[in-house]
């Protein structure tokens, strides 16, 4: 794969991510995080089978998407479990 298809892709890429999701730090709740996982994780999943490659930058963003998920888990958990 040339590096001209290469950036080809990673544009397509990051227009998707652009029109359909919101950053990490702005997402609102723990099911919208969930599907921004899932969404971000068939589209990787897609490059990698049809392109054998993935933009690094996807899977960093995957990462942030992670991050907040555990950090609603860790508050959720704290909020149920925590003694008063």
């Amino acid at each position: 794969m040339t590096d001209f298809e290469k950036t080809k892709l990673e544009i397509a890429l990051k227009e998707f991510t652009l029109r359909n999701f919101e950053k990490p730090n702005k997402c609102r709740n723990l099911d919208q995080i969930r599907y921004y996982i899932e969404e971000l994780c068939l589209k990787i999943e897609e490059y990698e089978t049809k392109f054998q490659y993935v933009p690094e930058w996807a899977y960093i963003l995957l990462t942030q998407y992670n991050g907040v998920q555990n950090s609603y888990l860790y508050e959720n958990f704290h909020r149920t479990y925590a003694q008063p």
